[in-house]
């Protein structure tokens, strides 16, 4: 049941959301196999003066928070954040400096839906 936030300098139409978080879905489901139903995706839009990455080099800013449940291997978030990365610098032209991605793991209890609480995530588990 993961919440992945984005937050962007980028000014984005709702086209544009809508197929980057389509985007965003289908690479977590892949990377983490993972169904698609359980999966949130948040854009949130700022300022440039709202953001600041001390790497960062000129172009637009893309962050992520991606709040997951505990367990999986960190070749699996390794390889989701790093497509994340690929995608938003091929879409977007924002450069790899200026990007970045945060886990925070989280006990599948404490991640909850309107029809399920969800489980301690095991190899080949959603």
């Amino acid at each position: 049941m993961p919440l992945l936030q984005f937050d962007t300098t980028l000014s984005l139409s709702a086209a544009a959301k809508d197929s980057f978080a389509a985007t965003v879905t289908e690479l977590y489901t892949t990377e983490m196999e993972t169904t698609a139903g359980h999966v949130a995706v948040t854009i949130r839009e700022h300022d440039p003066a709202a953001l600041r990455l001390g790497r960062a080099v000129e172009g637009s800013l893309a962050f992520l928070d991606a709040e997951i449940r505990r367990g999986r291997p960190f070749e699996r978030k390794r390889a989701f954040a790093l497509a994340v990365i690929d995608h938003v610098g091929t879409t977007f032209d924002i450069p790899r400096e200026n990007t970045k991605v945060v886990f925070t793991e989280h006990a599948g209890e404490d991640m909850m839906g309107a029809d399920r609480v969800g489980g301690e995530w095991t190899d080949g588990s959603e």
